[in-house]
């Protein structure tokens, strides 16, 4: 048990607690801590990371215009620095599910700072007559302007960080496979029932053209998340910040960053709509509907290998069973979908959290930062372990794409202008009830010559994508 002299007793407005004297946060994140033991979950890296750059540019910007005192604000930034490059990050320690509006770790930031900024200064930890972290940290702040600013900067870091480069990998690496497997034929597929023939390498190269797009539907959307509210104080009206503050400060901000931020046109309007993380949340949960899709069609093309189609061999990683030897699962397709799910699961969340503000602010915006921020994060991280451990390794079953080609009835569509729908239609169930391949019928009835039917069931160039005009 610690004795007295391990604690140091700090004072709010609802009175005194004993504080750990090791630790950096206060007594507001201590009550936290006591009030919202819910999940375990800490803030996610990338948001600390945007309320860390927050608080490195207000100090800044409030020294410049002597708003507090400059040796207070180098020491702000000295320890906005130290964290930023991997110090105390132990010390941001609120549950994700808290006090409305994300006050419990706005505090947790303001009080690490605080007494990070004392000891550099040659203070002791919680002397905050010397450096607040509501007087000094938080000078001209709110946590109504500070989180949504917060969260659209996280955002943008996990997308820049995460979720782009990847994106542009696996977009990459679909075209290549898309090159390598150009000439292989295969059967398509409607209703998962046989269609026309198709090259493999087009499957490929339409999957890198539906990530291509999503990835500059999340550019458009994400641009809402440059444009920062932060100046609006309490509820958008500006109220104890220096007139050049606003505009200075989001200034700073786009040079740390190297982001063209901008400051909100009406501060109130963008403080009370959650819209921009709506948008963003949406353009990211499409682009999970896709990989979904993708991920099955992945997992079906390898099925087997005896009893399935087995166009592809995914890359074994792993045992795929605890009792069935020699098994291996397609287990990068099944945890791409599991993360998927749990991404539009997020999306709706933040849908309902969103519509849920009243007046001047929105209290749910903790669930809007965790959700959007974190499935950004864990949506690039997928899409990076299935293109390195699962696509760049795709084999083609070559044999087995042509025997399917060359065996599916779908091929009768291509007689369809040369014999008619219903003669065509008369062939095609002659063969499935006969076994007959659809040329030998085709000859039996006349309707045909050899030479003919040697054009029109070319599967080369029946599976020729028709080049736009």
């Amino acid at each position: 048990m610690m004795s007295n002299i391990d604690f140091r007793i700090e004072r709010d407005s609802m009175g005194d607690r004993q504080i750990p004297n090791n630790v950096y946060y206060g007594i507001q994140t201590q009550r936290a801590l006591e009030n919202f033991p819910i999940s375990g979950i800490k803030p996610l890296a990338s948001y600390v990371d945007a309320c860390l750059y927050i608080k490195k540019a207000t100090a800044i910007v409030n020294g410049e215009l002597s708003c507090i005192h400059l040796d207070i604000s180098k020491a702000i930034v000295q320890a906005t620095d130290e964290i930023l490059g991997g110090k105390l990050r132990d010390q941001f320690v609120v549950d994700v599910y808290q006090a409305g509006a994300g006050t419990s770790h706005h505090m947790n930031i303001n009080e690490v700072l605080a007494n990070r900024a004392l000891e550099i200064l040659g203070d002791e930890k919680g002397n905050y007559q010397r450096v607040s972290p509501n007087d000094h940290v938080n000078y001209g702040q709110s946590t109504n302007d500070v989180i949504p600013t917060a969260i659209r900067l996280g955002g943008l870091l996990a997308l820049t960080q995460t979720l782009h480069p990847v994106l542009e990998k696996a977009i990459a690496t679909l075209e290549a496979k898309a090159v390598e497997f150009q000439h292989i034929v295969k059967s398509g597929r409607t209703h998962l029932q046989d269609a026309v023939p198709v090259r493999l390498g087009e499957n490929f190269r339409a999957w890198s053209h539906i990530l291509s797009e999503h990835q500059n539907r999340i550019y458009t959307a994400s641009g809402d998340l440059m444009v920062l509210g932060l100046g609006g104080s309490a509820a958008g009206t500006g109220m104890n910040t220096h007139p050049e503050y606003r505009k200075r400060v989001v200034e700073v901000l786009s040079q740390l960053l190297e982001i063209p931020l901008e400051p909100a046109p009406h501060l109130m309007a963008v403080m009370q709509s959650m819209g921009a993380f709506v948008n963003t949340s949406g353009a990211v949960r499409n682009l999970a509907q896709d990989m979904v899709k993708i991920s099955h069609d992945l997992r079906l093309m390898d099925s087997g290998p005896k009893t399935g189609f087995k166009e592809i061999q995914l890359p074994p990683v792993q045992p795929g069973s605890s009792i069935m030897p020699g098994k291996y699962n397609p287990v990068m397709a099944e945890m791409t979908s599991m993360v998927c799910f749990q991404v539009m699961g997020y999306d709706q969340a933040i849908a309902l959290a969103a519509q849920a503000g009243q007046l001047e602010l929105n209290v749910m915006m903790p669930l809007i930062a965790y959700n959007l921020i974190h499935s950004i994060e864990i949506l690039g991280n997928t899409i990076r372990a299935l293109t390195d451990n699962c696509i760049q390794g795709i084999i083609a079953n070559r044999e087995r794409c042509l025997g399917y080609a060359e065996g599916s009835l779908a091929l009768v569509t291509a007689l369809n202008t040369h014999i008619g729908y219903l003669n065509a239609a008369a062939v095609a169930k002659e063969s499935l009830e006969t076994g007959k391949s659809l040329r030998q019928i085709v000859l039996e009835r006349g309707l045909m010559t050899e030479e003919q039917l040697a054009l029109v069931l070319d599967l080369e160039q029946m599976s020729t994508i028709v080049p736009l005009c």
